[in-house]
């Protein structure tokens, strides 16, 4: 399920507010293994969107 979320998040990596829409709801799916693995990878992939990935994190923690 983690290297699905990767790939709609790259897709999705246009717009801001897909990203977060989509960001939602992969963290939601994947395990709580995984949620630290998604955050780091899309901190480091979407640098951009670094306020956007940390409220969603903050959120679900």
């Amino acid at each position: 399920m983690l290297e699905f979320s990767k790939k709609i998040l790259q897709k999705v990596s246009f717009d801001q507010d897909l990203f977060r829409k989509e960001l939602q709801k992969s963290a939601r799916w994947i395990g709580k293994n995984e949620i630290i693995t998604l955050k780091v990878w899309a901190l480091t992939s979407f640098a951009q969107y670094k306020d956007t990935i940390l409220e969603v994190f903050d959120q679900i923690s």
